[in-house]
């Protein structure tokens, strides 16, 4: 199976490491996984989007028009990538950062209240592992141990002590993202 996934928002949300996480559970869970990241010339503050492909088969190209799942958490991302999600797909958006919702009906739309959870964590740096958590939910590409072992492997060993909260992040994501109709 192949997942195609766009993650986007802006600098500083943790886009770019979501997607590392995401495409070293997929190595640590012996799939094919490509990372291509994409931003502007600011890194906070500006838009950053990320490319990750996991799949249990070789990948052509890591290169994508068209994704089978979006992670949007700003409007001008939703406004860029909700049109090129492939019907069916999923759409997954933070609500804090939307001002009008999606509006396709071809594809299944999530919510997740990330930033409201984060703050209610009291640690706006697990933002991106509560979104993380809502997306392993909703399309489960890679498990939580996959994950516990890429959050090993791609953190700097000072930061290990914080592994078991952001696993607590992610447990908090598979709770309170919620489909809408």
């Amino acid at each position: 199976m192949k997942t195609e996934i766009i993650i986007s928002g802006f600098g500083g949300q943790g886009v770019l490491s979501m997607g590392k996480i995401l495409a070293y559970s997929g190595l640590m869970e012996n799939k094919e996984v490509t990372w291509m990241p994409a931003y502007g010339p600011e890194q906070r503050g500006g838009t950053a989007n990320v490319t990750v492909i996991v799949s249990d088969e070789r990948i052509s190209s890591p290169i994508l028009s068209k994704y089978d799942v979006a992670i949007v958490l700003n409007q001008p991302s939703l406004d860029k990538f909700e049109p090129k999600i492939k019907p069916g797909g999923v759409l997954i958006y933070d609500g804090y950062g939307i001002i009008n919702p999606p509006k396709r009906q071809d594809i299944q739309v999530y919510r997740i209240d990330a930033m409201d959870k984060a703050a209610e964590m009291k640690n706006s740096k697990v933002f991106n592992m509560i979104v993380l958590g809502g997306l392993l939910k909703v399309c489960p590409v890679v498990s939580t141990d996959g994950l516990q072992k890429a959050l090993f492997k791609s953190l700097p060993e000072r930061h290990h002590g914080l592994i078991p909260l952001n696993m607590q992040a992610v447990d908090e994501g598979m709770k309170i993202i919620e489909k809408q109709d």
